[in-house]
């Protein structure tokens, strides 16, 4: 005979064996994600403004002829230095030299009659004492004899003209500096004082223009106690970059502020002077000026990378003594480089996650990565399917 068991029991026995079949566990929590952090510790550092600049020769002169004629000889090559009073072009000669010996023939012929004259006037000049010419005849022979010099002051001046021109067949430099393009080859006809033959331009120093802004000017004339003047203008240096953002070796100094400002602009034209011993700045080439508008001792500053933007306002991830994250609004100072100033949201000793803010959530535990083992920020940038509102979809901020 068996024994029958109870239906509650039973369906106890099933349940139990169905759960030792199964063998289902509790899935492990997800590890902390890893961040970059940077401790936040004031220091001293100098806030910037750059302004697009350009540079200029301190003397860039045009070299036309004062002659014309047939250009002959071109005697120095373009781009070359040259030297002060350094011959550059030979104008035709055979037309001022021809011209040079009439002129000494006229002065010959001339001088002549003046000696003539000279002889005339010393016989006439004692018979007139005696009465044996009327005084008529002096005259007349006065006259002569004066016609006569000044006929050889007209022929020497002429003889001068006709050297001078001689002369300016060989066209000089008239300044040390660099010479530019010739503008006629040899064998071209040049026009006096209208021929463009070439420029020379000065090389060291040279000039570094630029323009700041109305509010600027009034900025820099509080921090001087008064307007600007030529002490404010001997004292500021100033850093040249050039367009391939490298520093220039030497630095500039302020030699001429405008007396207005430009209407259109509304902008201060301003000129620096820098040294160029090594010709690596050449006319009118583009530049940047960097000037430094602050000097802030104890300023907090963090990464440009580590700032997030979210519907308007700016924020930083802040880790805790529990290891804990949270957002911190912030209020931005001026950007230096590649690190911003914040004004207001941080103080000294916080701890600000520079990498791996794309995963926080706010609370969320986090796990210190080793700065060494960061990723970049392009692969560390979460593909644009996995935001999650309210933390992900931030975004790195704008530079100010």
């Amino acid at each position: 005979m068996h024994k029958s068991f109870p239906l509650n029991s039973a369906a106890t026995l099933l349940v139990l064996l169905s759960a030792a079949c199964s063998g289902s566990k509790v899935p492990p929590p997800p590890p902390a994600p890893q961040v970059v952090v940077q401790a936040i510790t004031p220091r001293a550092i100098d806030v910037t403004a750059d302004y697009v600049a350009q540079t200029e020769a301190l003397n860039e002169v045009e070299i036309r002829p004062r002659v014309g004629g047939l250009l002959e000889t071109q005697a120095v090559d373009e781009g070359s230095k040259v030297k002060k009073g350094q011959l550059l072009f030979v104008i035709d000669a055979q037309p001022y030299a021809v011209a040079v010996l009439q002129a000494k023939a006229a002065l010959a012929l001339a001088q002549a009659a003046l000696d003539q004259s000279d002889r005339d006037l010393a016989r006439v000049r004692p018979l007139s004492t005696i009465d044996a010419v009327s005084q008529q005849e002096l005259d007349a022979s006065i006259a002569r004899h004066d016609s006569a010099r000044a006929q050889v002051e007209a022929a020497q001046a002429s003889l001068q003209t006709a050297t001078l021109n001689l002369g300016y067949t060989r066209v000089t430099s008239p300044i040390d500096g660099v010479i530019g393009r010739a503008q006629l080859k040899v064998g071209g006809l040049v026009t006096a004082y209208s021929t463009l033959l070439t420029t020379v331009y000065s090389i060291d120093p040279m000039y570094v223009n630029f323009a700041i802004s109305e509010a600027r000017v009034l900025e820099i004339q509080r921090e001087l106690g008064g307007a600007l003047n030529q002490s404010a203008k001997s004292t500021r240096t100033f850093r040249v970059l050039l367009v391939d953002n490298s520093e220039y070796p030497y630095p500039g100094k302020m030699n001429f502020i405008d007396a207005a400002v430009d209407n259109s602009t509304g902008t201060l034209k301003v000129r620096l002077e820098v040294p160029n011993p090594d010709q690596l700045l050449r006319a009118n080439q583009f530049a940047r000026v960097r000037v430094t508008t602050q000097h802030l001792k104890d300023a907090l500053v963090v990464p440009q990378r580590a700032l997030q933007e979210f519907q308007g306002k700016n924020f930083l991830w802040v880790i805790d003594g529990e290891m804990k994250a949270s957002q911190r609004d912030v209020v931005l100072g001026p950007r230096v480089e590649q690190e911003l100033i914040i004004h207001d949201g941080l103080k000294p000793g916080d701890t600000v996650v520079i990498e791996g803010m794309q995963k926080l959530k706010q609370g969320l535990t986090v796990a210190i990565k080793p700065p060494a083992a960061a990723e970049s920020p392009i692969a560390a940038a979460p593909p644009a399917s996995d935001a999650k509102p309210g933390n992900a979809e931030a975004k790195p901020a704008a530079a100010p």
